[in-house]
Formats: C-alpha cells, sequence, structure tokens
C-alpha cells in the first residue's frame, strides 16, 4: 500500500470517530456483561469485517458510516455446509414416506365388532315403519326376544363399502307379540373407535317381504339376504313362507338390491278370503212350507283362490231352493249337513255375492238356532288351503 493511500485511510477513520463516536451511548452493566457473554461468538464476524474495510477501500466504510441507523444484536453462528457426494448412478434414494392424513394411505378403522362388543354398544339404528315399534336412538340391543326391544337375530362380517377393512352386519328385529318389523344394519367405527351406523340394508314391509331369515357377506362385499314373502307366527309355520336370496351392495350413500328376484310369485297361502252373510228368516208359504234366504258374500283381500268351497251349517230339514245355487259347480242338493256349494276361482281384490234360498217342506218343524257359514280357498287338485288370517273366514248367523 502507497503512503498516499495509507494516508487517506487515516482520514477516513479520523473523520468517522469525529462523526459518530460522539453519539454513542455508554454501555451500562447490564450491556457490558451481554458483551463480554458474546464476545467470543462475535469475534470472527469483527475480524470478517475489519479485512473488508481493509482490502475494500474507503468507500465501503463510508458507505456502513451513512447508512440506517441498526440497533447491536448478536450474531447468528454461520451454518456449517456440506457437500453431499455425486451419485454414481449404482444407487437410488430412498424417498421418505409421506404423512397422509385422511387420503387412500391413511388407516382405516377396524368395523370388526363381535356381537358382545355390539350389544354393549349404544347404537343408532334406521327409523323402523310407521306404527308402534322399538326405539331408534341410543339403542341397546338385546341378546334375547323380550317383548318391545330390539333382538340381535344373526351377525356377519365383511368389507362391504370396500374401504379395505372389515364392517359388522347385523340382523335385527323388534320384537312385537310373535312378529315385528326386521331389518339388517351395517355398522362400522369412526376414527375415535365408536360404533356407528353405516346404513341400513334392507327391511320387512307391511307387503313383501314380510320376514328376513339369515344374511351372509360374501367376499366382494356383497350382503346377501334371505327374505320370505309371508312371516310365520300366530299359528302357522314358516315354512308358508317362499324364501329367496337377494343381494345389496353400498353405493356410497345407500345400499341397493345387486342380485336376485325382486318380487315373489303367488303363495298359496297368501290367499285370505273374508266372508259376511244375513240371518235365516223362515216365512209361511202357500202350500205349507217356510221359506226364507241368506245373503252370502264373499271377498278375496289377497292372492288369488283356485277355487272356493262354502258351507252353510244349517239344520239338515232346512234344504236348498231356488235358482241363486246355479252358480255352484257341485250339486248342492246331494249335500245334507252341512250344506256345501263349491265355486270356480277368485282373484284377488274380487268379491262374489249369492242370494240363497232355502225351505223347510210342509210338517217339518225347525226350531230357532244358530249356524256358521264358512268358506275356504281350495288349491288346483281341490286340496284346502290354509290361510294366514282365517279369522273372518267364518260368521255365525241365527235362523227362525
Amino acid at each position: 500500500m502507497s503512503e498516499q493511500e495509507t494516508l487517506g485511510l487515516a482520514e477516513e477513520f479520523a473523520q468517522y470517530r469525529r462523526t459518530v463516536l460522539d453519539k454513542v451511548e455508554v454501555p451500562g452493566p447490564a450491556a457490558v456483561r451481554r458483551t463480554v457473554r458474546g464476545r467470543n461468538r462475535r469475534r470472527w464476524g469483527a475480524t470478517a469485517t475489519t479485512v473488508l474495510a481493509l482490502f475494500g477501500g474507503s468507500a465501503i466504510g463510508y458507505a456502513a458510516m451513512n447508512g440506517p441507523d441498526r440497533r447491536p444484536g448478536p450474531v447468528d453462528p454461520t451454518p456449517s455446509m456440506s457437500v453431499s457426494p455425486t451419485p454414481d448412478g449404482s444407487t437410488s434414494p430412498t424417498p421418505s414416506p409421506a404423512v397422509n392424513s385422511g387420503g387412500p394411505g391413511s388407516a382405516v378403522p377396524d368395523g370388526r365388532i363381535s356381537r358382545a362388543q355390539l350389544l354393549g354398544a349404544s347404537v343408532t339404528l334406521p327409523a323402523w315403519r310407521a306404527g308402534p315399534g322399538c326405539p331408534t336412538s341410543a339403542v341397546r340391543i338385546s341378546g334375547d326376544d323380550r317383548e318391545g326391544v330390539n333382538w340381535l337375530v344373526a351377525l356377519d362380517h365383511g368389507d362391504v363399502d370396500a374401504d379395505g377393512a372389515v364392517e359388522t352386519v347385523a340382523l335385527v328385529q323388534c320384537v312385537l307379540g310373535t312378529r315385528g318389523p326386521m331389518q339388517v344394519v351395517a355398522f362400522d367405527r369412526d376414527e375415535r373407535g365408536k360404533v356407528v351406523t353405516l346404513g341400513r340394508v334392507v327391511a320387512t314391509t307391511i307387503d313383501k317381504p314380510q320376514w328376513l331369515f339369515a344374511l351372509d357377506v360374501v367376499g366382494d362385499g356383497t350382503v346377501r339376504v334371505q327374505v320370505g314373502d309371508i312371516a310365520p307366527g300366530g299359528g302357522w309355520p314358516a315354512d308358508w313362507s317362499q324364501r329367496q336370496w337377494r343381494g345389496y351392495r353400498w353405493k356410497g350413500d345407500a345400499f341397493a338390491q345387486v342380485s336376485g328376484p325382486t318380487s315373489f310369485g303367488p303363495n298359496r297361502h297368501d290367499v285370505n278370503l273374508v266372508v259376511t252373510a244375513t240371518n235365516l228368516v223362515l216365512a209361511d208359504a202357500a202350500d205349507g212350507s217356510r221359506v226364507g234366504a241368506v245373503t252370502v258374500r264373499i271377498r278375496n283381500g289377497a292372492g288369488p283362490a283356485a277355487y272356493v268351497a262354502l258351507r252353510l251349517g244349517l239344520p239338515a230339514e232346512v234344504r236348498p231352493d231356488g235358482s241363486g245355487w246355479a252358480t255352484c259347480r257341485n250339486d248342492p242338493e246331494t249335500t245334507r249337513e252341512p250344506v256345501t256349494c263349491d265355486l270356480n276361482r277368485l282373484e284377488a281384490g274380487k268379491e262374489i255375492q249369492l242370494t240363497l234360498g232355502f225351505r223347510v217342506p210342509a210338517g217339518t218343524t225347525v226350531g230357532t238356532g244358530r249356524a256358521d257359514v264358512d268358506v275356504r280357498a281350495m288349491d288346483a287338485n281341490f286340496d284346502f288351503v290354509e290361510e294366514v288370517y282365517d279369522v273372518d273366514n267364518t260368521v255365525s248367523i241365527s235362523y227362525r
């Protein structure tokens, strides 16, 4: 460095002392302690600044002097830098595992719920059909079929919503007497492990199906349910019901049927004949006999009846008379007690009305009493068909 350059640098430092140092406040004891503690950390930074001032010329020092005021603070240590080795192509870096909260890679709650766990949980059931029934909110499903409870009839497991985890499917009945509505319900667990309701698979209806017999979850997540058209109970057996296996799949917000029949064919036990009849009042005729008539009305409220058998339990002395018996397939005159009239097919929802005349021969005495008027369905082989509801197949009339 030349002598002229040395004198110039000295003049710059002198001007710095005159214009800046008289504005510097004398630090107190606390500041002194901070300065002592930070001296070692700042030593490298101070040394580097001096070197820059010496080699950068007077312009750098003057710019620093005339720049904006800055409060002094600690100098963070310069982070060390490491040089990564250059890949040689023989190995590829292993990526870090991605954190996924809610995506396809996140854990799916386990929906496998045992029978004991389901019986011990408070659950919400889909609404039962209208009318008297069991509760649906905060329900404790029962392990037995006591009156007025939600009874756990059957249980199975499978991945019904295709999320990679198993869910639980239950057949539940609202017990009302010997019957009560039924439904198959799918349950799952939420992220906290609480049992939640996924949805209803299928339920019984007032029409059909009236009964659910069994369930089965197959490998592809289809819930198979065995449904029946007639509900057992009240004295009639379960084998009167036609049974079908129907398959249901989860469609994102509800279950829909994907396999099996969608309707039932005619059931021989599905017929429901209802009979009404007027009383028999006998009056004297010109020939000394006594005559009268009974009006019989037969209505079929359900499935078709191939044939209908009508029986009137009047005394043997009261004989069929008049043209009203022409509808009968048989000859009522050949029957005694009861008098019978076999009728042809009666479709569902149809009815027939007969006005049947009677005569008591002259010189024959018939007192007063009561008689049953009874109707029964027959199949194509003329065999009697037992009805589910048979209390309305018979009516009592008086005669006099």
